[in-house]
C-alpha cells in the first residue's frame, strides 16, 4: 500500500475503460476452472498406510477421525449423509452408544428423513437390541405413518422375532390409516401363514367396503371370491359374487365380474346358471362395453351348449340391431315388434315394460286409420303381456284406458280394442265395467263389429233380453245386413219363438235394400224346412221365384219337392217344376243356366225316372257348337276373330226353318257318303266303267241356291282317303261361322250357305279324280 510523506493512505486510481464493447473471446469461470485442471502438473501422493500397534495410536487415529466427522457436520449440518456416515463409523468400533447418540443428534436436525430413520432402526436391529428397535419403529410410524416402508419392516421384524400378537397389533394400527391394497394384502396373507382363515375373511370384508368406490374396486371382489374358493368354501364365494353384483347395481356394471363369475360356475358345472349370468350381463352391459363378456359366453355355449345354447349368443347382437334400426326410424313399427319379441323371451317385466313404454310413445304423425293399423297392435301386445305374463289388473286396465284416451274416434276407432277391454273386464269379474266400455263404445261409434261383439258378450252370459235389445238399436244402425236378421231370427228359433223368428224374417225379406238377398232367402227357406212348415216354404219359393228366375231357385225347388215324403206324387210335382223351369227359362239369354237346368233334370230322371222320359230330356239338351265373332277394340279398330262354344236348343231349332235346311242337308251329305263307300269295291273289279252320275234327293223347301251335281265315284280310289275326307266332313259339319253376331237368324243363314258351298267343292273335287283316272 503506498503512502505519501505525510504518513496518509493513497487510494489508486481506477483505470478508465475506454472500450465498453464486448470483448470478442467470451471467458467464463467454467472454462478458467477446466484450464487450471488440465495443466495441473503435479500429482499429490496418497497418504501413506498406517498400522496401528497400540492404544494410544487407536486413540489418536479415533480421535483424528471424530474431530473430521464432527468438522463436516459442523460446516454442513443438513448433509444427512455425514451423520450416517459418522454414526455407520462408531457401528463399525462397536460404539453403540455413541452411535445411538449420532442418530438422535441426526434426527434433532432432520426428523422426517426416511432413510435416517431406517439406518437407525437396522442398526438396533443388527446389535440385537429389540426393545430398542421397537422404540424407533413406534417413534417412526408415529411421526411418518403415511411412509409403508416403516410398517413392512415393523411387521416384519415382529414375525421374525414370533411375535405374533404384536405384530397383529402393528398391522391393526397401520390398517386404521386405510393404507394402499398391497397393505391389505399382506396383513391377509400374514393372517393366512396362521391358519387364521376367519380373520382373514373379516379383513377382506373390511377391505371391499373401504375401497368399494375406487377404480379396481372391481379386483377386489374378484379375489375374495377366489379367496373363498381356495379354502372350499364354494357357497360363501357364489355369495360373495352375488354381493357384489347387486352392490354394483346397474350403474357400476364391469364385464370382468361377470366373466369372473361365470368361470367360477363353470368350474362347479353349474351350466345354467352360467348362463344366466351370461344373459343377465349381455342385457345390462351395453355392446360396445361387453366384447370380452360376448367372447367368453360364445365360448362356453360352443363347449357345453346345444343348439338352442348357440342361438342365444345371438340374442345379444340381435338386440343391438334392433336398437340401432328403432333409433333411426322410431315409427319401424315392425322392428318394434320384433325387438319386443326378443325381450319378452328373455327380460324382466321392468326391462319389457320400458322397452313397451317407448315403443307406443311413437304416435302416428298422421291420423289415418291405415297408419294407425300396426301401431294399434302395440298397445294390445301391451296389454296383454301385462295381463298374461306380469298379471298386473290394475296396470293394464290403465293401458287400455290410455289407448282409448289416445285414438280419435270422431275420425277413426279400432273395434278390437274395445272388444278386448270388455273381456278383460269380464275376465277379472267385472261384468258392470265389462258393460259399460262397451255402451261407451256403441254411443261414441257404432260399428258392426262392436255390436257383434256386445252380442255375442251377451249371448256368452245367456243375457237374452239384453241380446234383443242389442239387435233391435243393431237393425236400426244398419237394416240392410242381412246377416243380422239372420242371427236374430237363431236367436228366436233357439229360444223357441217361432213365430217371432218368422215374423223377423218377414221384416228382413220387406227391407227396400238388402246386401246378400239370395242369403236371407235360403235361410228363411230353411227355417221353414226346419219347422217342416211345407206350405210355407212352397209359397216362399213361389214369391221368390216371381223375384227371380235364376236357375239355382228352380233347382233348389225341384230338390226340395223330391225331398218330401209324398209318395208319388213328389215325382210328379218334381218333374212339373223342372218343366215350368224350362219353359220359363227360354227366353233366358243364358244359356249355361239353362243346360244346368236341364243337366239337373237328366240326373233326375236317370234315378227316379224311365227310360221314356230320360229319352225325351236327352232330345231337349242342345247341340254344342264352335262360332266366330268379330273383336272390335276399345277405339273401334278391327281387332281380329275370336272362338266360341255356343248351344242350339232343338226346341229352339224347331221354330226356324234355316237350321231344318241346314239338318236336312247334313243328312244328305251322310248318305252320299255312305253310297260312296259302298260303290268302291265295285269299281276296284273292272277295268273301266263309265260313272254313274247319282243325283241327291229332292230337298224341302226347294231352294234356289241349292242344284244337283252329277258326280261320278272314282275308280281306284284308296279306302284311306276317303276314309280322311268323311273324318274331315264329319268334323266340318260341326263348324260354323257367325260373320255378324247382329241376330241368330243372319248367323244361321251364314253358317246354312257356308255349307252348301262345301258340298259344291267336294263334289267337284271327285269329278275331277275320276276324270283323270278315266284319262289313265
Amino acid at each position: 500500500m503506498a503512502s505519501t510523506a505525510a504518513g496518509k493512505q493513497r487510494i489508486p486510481k481506477v483505470a478508465k475503460v475506454k472500450n465498453k464493447a464486448p470483448a470478442e473471446v467470451q471467458i467464463t469461470a467454467e472454462q478458467l476452472l477446466r484450464e487450471a485442471k488440465e495443466r495441473e502438473l503435479e500429482l499429490l501422493p496418497p497418504p501413506p498406510k498406517q498400522k496401528i500397534t497400540d492404544e494410544e495410536e487407536l486413540n489418536d487415529y479415533k480421535l483424528k477421525k471424530r474431530k473430521g466427522f464432527e468438522d463436516n457436520i459442523r460446516k454442513n449440518r443438513t448433509v444427512i449423509s455425514n451423520w450416517i456416515k459418522y454414526a455407520q463409523w462408531e457401528e463399525s468400533l462397536k460404539e453403540i452408544l455413541r452411535a445411538r447418540s449420532i442418530y438422535e443428534r441426526a434426527l434433532d436436525v432432520d426428523h422426517r428423513n426416511i432413510t435416517l430413520w431406517l439406518k437407525y432402526a437396522e442398526m438396533e436391529m443388527k446389535s440385537r437390541q429389540v426393545n430398542h428397535a421397537r422404540n424407533i419403529w413406534d417413534r417412526a410410524i408415529t411421526i411418518l405413518p403415511r411412509v409403508n416402508q416403516f410398517w413392512y419392516k415393523y411387521t416384519y421384524m415382529e414375525e421374525m422375532l414370533g411375535n405374533v400378537a404384536g405384530c397383529r397389533q402393528a398391522f391393526e394400527r397401520w390398517m386404521e390409516w386405510e393404507p394402499e391394497e398391497q397393505a391389505w394384502h399382506s396383513y391377509i396373507n400374514f393372517e393366512l401363514r396362521y391358519k387364521e382363515v376367519d380373520k382373514a375373511r373379516t379383513i377382506y370384508e373390511r377391505y371391499i367396503l373401504l375401497w368399494a368406490f375406487s377404480v379396481c374396486c372391481v379386483k377386489n371382489w374378484i379375489k375374495y371370491a377366489r379367496f373363498e374358493e381356495k379354502h372350499g368354501y364354494i357357497a360363501h364365494s357364489r355369495k360373495v359374487f352375488e354381493r357384489a353384483v347387486e352392490f354394483f347395481g346397474e350403474e357400476y356394471v364391469n364385464e370382468n365380474l361377470f366373466v369372473a363369475f361365470a368361470r367360477f360356475e363353470e368350474a362347479q358345472k353349474e351350466m345354467e346358471r352360467v348362463r344366466v349370468i351370461y344373459k343377465y350381463a349381455l342385457d345390462r352391459i351395453p355392446k360396445q362395453q361387453a366384447q370380452e363378456l360376448f367372447k367368453n359366453y360364445t365360448m362356453f355355449e360352443k363347449k357345453f351348449g346345444d343348439r338352442r345354447g348357440i342361438e342365444d349368443v345371438i340374442v345379444s347382437k340381435r338386440r343391438f340391431q334392433y336398437e340401432e334400426e328403432v333409433k333411426a326410424n322410431p315409427h319401424n313399427y315392425d322392428a318394434w315388434f320384433d325387438y319386443l319379441r326378443l325381450v319378452e323371451s328373455d327380460a324382466d317385466p321392468d326391462t319389457v315394460r320400458e322397452v313397451y313404454e317407448r315403443a307406443i310413445a311413437n304416435i302416428p304423425p298422421i291420423q289415418e286409420k291405415r297408419h294407425w293399423r300396426r301401431y294399434i297392435y302395440l298397445w294390445i301386445n301391451y296389454a296383454l303381456y301385462e295381463e298374461l305374463e306380469v298379471k298386473d289388473p290394475e296396470t293394464t286396465r290403465q293401458v287400455y284406458q290410455a289407448c282409448l284416451d289416445l285414438m280419435p274416434h270422431k275420425k277413426f276407432t279400432f273395434a278390437k280394442i274395445w272388444l278386448l277391454y270388455a273381456q278383460f273386464e269380464i275376465r277379472q269379474k267385472n261384468l258392470q265395467g265389462a258393460r259399460k266400455v262397451m255402451g261407451t263404445a256403441i254411443g261414441k261409434c257404432p260399428k258392426n263389429k262392436l255390436l257383434k261383439g256386445y252380442i255375442e258378450l251377451e249371448l256368452q252370459l245367456r243375457e237374452f233380453d239384453r241380446c234383443r235389445k242389442l239387435y233391435e238399436k243393431y237393425l236400426e244402425f244398419s237394416p240392410e245386413n242381412c246377416t243380422t236378421w239372420i242371427k236374430f231370427s237363431e236367436l228366436e228359433t233357439i229360444l223357441g219363438d217361432v213365430e217371432r223368428a218368422r215374423g223377423i224374417f218377414e221384416l228382413a225379406i220387406g227391407q227396400p235394400r238388402l246386401d246378400m238377398p239370395e242369403v236371407l232367402w235360403k235361410s228363411y227357406i230353411d227355417f221353414e224346412i226346419e219347422q217342416e212348415d211345407f206350405g210355407n216354404t212352397r209359397n216362399l219359393y213361389k214369391r221368390l221365384l216371381q223375384r227371380t228366375q235364376h236357375v239355382k231357385v228352380w233347382i233348389s225347388y225341384a230338390k226340395f219337392e223330391l225331398s218330401i215324403d209324398g209318395g208319388g206324387d213328389r215325382l210328379q210335382r218334381c218333374r212339373q217344376i223342372f218343366e215350368e223351369a224350362n219353359k220359363g227359362m227360354r227366353s233366358c239369354e243364358e244359356k249355361e243356366e239353362r243346360l244346368m237346368l236341364l243337366e239337373s233334370w237328366r240326373e233326375f230322371e236317370r234315378e227316379f225316372g224311365s227310360d221314356s222320359t230320360e229319352e225325351r230330356v236327352e232330345k231337349l239338351l242342345p247341340e254344342k257348337v264352335k262360332k266366330r265373332r268379330k273383336l272390335t277394340a276399345e277405339d273401334g279398330s278391327d281387332a281380329g276373330w275370336e272362338e266360341y262354344y255356343d248351344y242350339i236348343f232343338p226346341e229352339d231349332a224347331a221354330n226356324q226353318p234355316n237350321l231344318k235346311l241346314l239338318a236336312m242337308a247334313k243328312m244328305w251329305k251322310r248318305q252320299q257318303v255312305e253310297t260312296d263307300e259302298e260303290k268302291l269295291p265295285e269299281n276296284g273289279a273292272t277295268d273301266e266303267e263309265t260313272p254313274m252320275a247319282t243325283s241327291p234327293p229332292p230337298l224341302s223347301p226347294p231352294s234356289p241356291s241349292t242344284r244337283e251335281p252329277a258326280t261320278t265315284p272314282p275308280e281306284k280310289q284308296p279306302e284311306k282317303e276317303s276314309d280322311r275326307n268323311t273324318e274331315a266332313e264329319r268334323e266340318g259339319e260341326k263348324k260354323h261361322d257367325d260373320r255378324d253376331d247382329s241376330s241368330s237368324s243372319s248367323s244361321e243363314s251364314d253358317s246354312d250357305d257356308g255349307e252348301k258351298t262345301k258340298i259344291e267343292e267336294e263334289e267337284k273335287k271327285k269329278e275331277s279324280r275320276s276324270n283323270e283316272e278315266d284319262k289313265d
